[in-house]
């Protein structure tokens, strides 16, 4: 009987770490056009000025989504390099964005807007 009360504590214990760590404090939430688009960002495993940052709930507005990426890229870059500065990853002929240039190429896949980049580091 006391084995089954403690795994039950752990597992409401677990439980409320996974739904905590899984929200994001309501006054930490950035609008963008009046909608509120979940993000994160993640830097590649070879070169971490690397990145891709991915916002869901797309479809509530295009660019307000597009505007919710860039600010989970730069908080991303700002977060790990003390730098606000992108080098936009772009794809030749993808949107009329190429390479090095101004701006960020837009990725969507169902309901998820990405954009990639690679934090610049002033030494």
């Amino acid at each position: 009987m006391r084995h089954a009360r403690r795994y039950r504590l752990g597992a409401v214990a677990l439980l409320a770490l996974a739904l905590v760590a899984g929200c994001t404090d309501r006054k930490e939430r950035v609008f963008f056009d009046g909608n509120y688009y979940p993000g994160k960002a993640r830097g590649e495993r070879d070169d971490r000025r690397d990145f891709t940052a991915t916002v869901r709930r797309a479809g509530r507005g295009i660019e307000g989504a597009q505007k919710a990426a860039v600010h989970e890229a730069t908080r991303y870059c700002i977060e790990n390099f003390g730098t606000s500065e992108i080098a936009w990853a772009g794809v030749v002929g993808v949107a009329g964005v190429a390479e090095g240039q101004e701006g960020p190429a837009y990725a969507r896949s169902g309901d998820r807007l990405s954009v990639s980049g690679r934090c610049v580091i002033w030494k």
